[in-house]
C-alpha cells in the first residue's frame, strides 16, 4: 500500500507542477497522459524436460547429471480460502502505460511459480558418485535425489508492454484489448533438495536468469478496474542453485504459465487543468 500512496502522491505533484506552468496563459488546457496499473492473479504452469547437473567436491563427493528430468507445478489450491494469498502460485505486477500513439508501457513483475522434479521416475544418470562412474538408466527415488524450487521458482522480470485495442464502448467505459510483453530478469528461488540424504532448504538467492514473452486479453471496466487472462512462455536458466553445503545444481527449462488476474488503474489521461481566470 505504501507504493500506491507514493505513486498517487507523485500524480498529484505532477498535476500541480503542470498547473503552475500554465499560470498566466488563461486559455490553454493541458492533459496528463498515461496510467499506472497494479495486478494480482494466480496461474497453472507446465515445464519442458530438463538436464540437471549436481556437483559438490567439498561437503560431498559427487559430480553427476540426470538427463531428461520431468517436472510439475504445485498450485496449492486445495485449501485456497484457508491459506495466505501468497501460498498458491501467484503473479504480482505494477507498471505504467504511456498512452502515446504507440500505446507502449513498462512493467515490473514477480512471478511465483513452483517447480518439482517428479519422484520415482527413471532417468539416465551419468557422472561420478563417491569415485564410482555411472552411465545408465536409473530409478531416481527421494532417497537418492529429491529436487524442487517450491518457494519458489520465482521470476523477477522487467518487461516492455504493447497494447492493441480490439473493441470499446462508445463512452469508453468498457474496453477489450490485447496486451503483449517481452522481458527478462533474475531467478530468485528458495530451492529445497535432498541429495543422498543431505537436506537443504533455501535461502532465497539470485540463482540465474530468465527471459520471456507473453500475450493476454484484458477487459477494462470504467477505466479503473480490469480482468485479464494471459499466457506467458519463459526460458529459465539456473546457473547456481544452492544444495547442501557447497553443493550446486545447474539446469535450464522452458515454462508456460496460464494466468487469470485482476487489477486496477490509476489513470492520469484526461485530467484537465483549470484555466487561469
Amino acid at each position: 500500500m505504501r507504493l500506491v500512496y507514493f505513486l498517487s502522491l507523485l500524480g498529484v505533484l505532477a498535476t500541480q507542477s503542470l498547473q503552475a506552468q500554465n499560470d498566466g496563459s488563461g486559455e490553454k488546457k493541458k492533459k496528463l497522459k498515461g496510467e499506472f496499473f497494479f495486478e494480482w492473479g494466480y496461474h497453472r504452469d507446465s515445464y519442458s524436460r530438463s538436464t540437471i547437473h549436481f556437483e559438490d567436491h567439498k561437503t560431498g563427493d559427487y559430480d553427476f547429471t540426470l538427463h531428461n528430468a520431468k517436472a510439475s507445478d504445485k498450485p496449492d489450491w486445495d485449501h485456497f480460502f484457508h491459506t495466505p494469498l501468497t501460498v498458491p502460485q501467484y503473479v504480482l505486477s505494477g507498471g505504467y502505460f504511456f498512452n502515446d500513439k504507440h500505446d507502449l508501457g513498462i512493467e515490473i513483475c514477480w512471478n511465483h511459480l513452483k517447480y518439482v522434479v517428479n519422484d520415482n521416475q527413471t532417468m539416465h544418470l551419468t557422472g561420478e558418485i563417491n569415485e564410482r562412474h555411472f552411465d545408465q538408466d536409473t530409478l531416481v527415488t527421494p532417497n537418492f535425489v529429491h529436487f524442487e524450487h517450491t518457494n519458489g521458482n520465482n521470476y523477477l522480470m522487467i518487461s516492455l508492454l504493447k497494447r492493441m485495442q480490439i473493441v470499446h464502448s462508445r463512452d469508453e467505459n468498457h474496453v477489450l484489448s490485447a496486451n503483449f510483453r517481452l522481458g527478462g530478469g533474475g531467478l530468485v528461488p528458495k530451492t529445497d533438495s535432498y541429495i543422498m540424504g543431505m537436506h537443504n532448504d533455501g535461502p532465497f538467492r539470485l540463482s540465474g536468469y530468465v527471459i520471456g514473452v507473453g500475450a493476454a486479453l484484458r477487459y477494462d471496466v470504467f477505466r479503473y478496474l480490469f480482468l485479464q487472462f494471459g499466457v506467458k512462455g519463459s526460458w529459465a536458466n539456473y546457473t547456481d542453485a544452492k544444495l547442501y553445503g557447497y553443493g550446486r545444481a545447474q539446469h535450464s527449462f522452458f515454462s508456460a504459465q496460464y494466468i487469470l488476474s485482476a487489477g486496477f488503474n490509476i489513470p492520469t489521461k484526461g485530467y484537465k487543468l483549470r484555466p487561469t481566470i
